[in-house]
């Protein structure tokens, strides 16, 4: 009895954890090919820089303008508007 417990759970444990990750690896291929067909979009992120693990600064493209931004645990920040 004890021995047909271990043995279903050696056979589904690895199979449920391998469906899980096939899931999750379909679904971030899905996902960036759904955002390449959602057409022209008013604000693009162009680049992004961690700067400690609760701090990360962003280049966001709006306009035709570069918007320098700072975002943390308390929120965003504009530091500086470019023009282009």
């Amino acid at each position: 009895m004890m021995w047909e417990y271990i043995l279903k759970v050696t056979v589904l444990l690895p199979l449920v954890c391998g469906l899980m990750i096939g899931c999750l690896y379909l679904w971030r291929r899905l996902e960036t090919r759904l955002q390449a067909t959602q057409g022209e979009r008013m604000l693009t992120v162009k680049e992004t820089m961690m700067l400690s693990p609760g701090l990360k600064l962003a280049v966001l493209d709006f306009e035709g303008r570069k918007l320098l931004v700072s975002v943390g645990r308390g929120g965003v920040t504009l530091i500086d508007r470019g023009d282009k």
